[in-house]
């Protein structure tokens, strides 16, 4: 009988039944568009390791990540122009958003401080957003030319991430805000697309039908890869490529989500 004390990953081992690794995950074109489901310890360590590789094989990407918002730009580019540089911590303090599971990408920021990285901000904050849903893409500087269908799937994808618990007016306003994100995406990679970049981002917006591969100048596309990095089981097939990894332990989302019983 395998013993309670050992640790989860030693405990499948002694009773045989050890997960199986996810195979190493390489970088094929300059321009990557990384997924991730943010709570995924395993993704992270998948991608950091890939990441690592790629600068040991000689490259120096731009690193943009969607954990800062772009507000945030000006004191991240202060930070970075100080000598000595800061070190990941101090970046994270002064231009990192709330909710981030940070432990996951303080190790990239500190491969790119270490080799002198850009470190680029890929994100619209959510006061931004507020208004963008209030007075629509353009008047924001983003484009309103959005296929209806496209549009539709965010609106979907957010009623699903959301429970049921939005009524299809307030999701399609949202839908707004998340093609906003993604139109500001596909800038970030392609002003950083002749050095080359990678960008750290949720699975939603590397989506090569919704995402922010489809605003992507048709000379940056095919530099690019949207690599979609999947716990089992996940269907979706819009990227370029898929990599699994075993699905992380986490509550009903949307247990907390339902109204009281009376």
């Amino acid at each position: 009988m395998c013993a309670a004390a050992l640790a989860a990953s030693a405990l499948l081992a002694a009773c045989g039944t050890a997960p199986t690794a996810a195979p190493p995950l390489r970088f094929t074109k300059p321009v990557v568009l990384l997924g991730e489901v943010h709570d995924n310890a395993a993704q992270h360590a998948l991608r950091l390791a890939a990441f690592r590789a790629w600068l040991d094989s000689g490259a120096r990407p731009a690193l943009a990540l969607e954990q800062f918002d772009r507000d945030k730009q000006p004191a991240i580019d202060r930070l970075l122009a100080r000598t000595p540089p800061p070190d990941a911590d101090a970046l994270i303090a002064a231009a990192g958003g709330q909710g981030w599971l940070w432990q996951h990408y303080r190790p990239f920021i500190a491969l790119a401080l270490q080799h002198g990285l850009p470190i680029v901000a890929a994100n619209v904050a959510r006061d931004e957003a507020r208004q963008i849903m209030r007075g629509g893409l353009a008047a924001a500087g983003f484009s309103a030319e959005v296929p209806a269908e496209v549009l539709s799937r965010q609106a979907d994808g957010i009623e699903a991430s959301h429970c049921g618990m939005l009524n299809a007016a307030t999701a399609r306003r949202m839908a707004l805000a998340q093609v906003a994100r993604d139109q500001f995406m596909a800038r970030v990679l392609q002003a950083h697309a002749a050095r080359g970049v990678v960008l750290l981002t949720g699975n939603g917006h590397v989506r090569t039908d919704v995402g922010a591969p489809l605003w992507l100048t048709a000379e940056v596309r095919a530099r690019s890869e949207a690599i979609g990095v999947l716990e089992e089981g996940d269907t979706e097939t819009a990227y370029d490529r898929r990599v699994f990894t075993a699905a992380q332990p986490r509550p009903d989302p949307c247990a907390a989500m339902q109204p009281p019983a009376r």
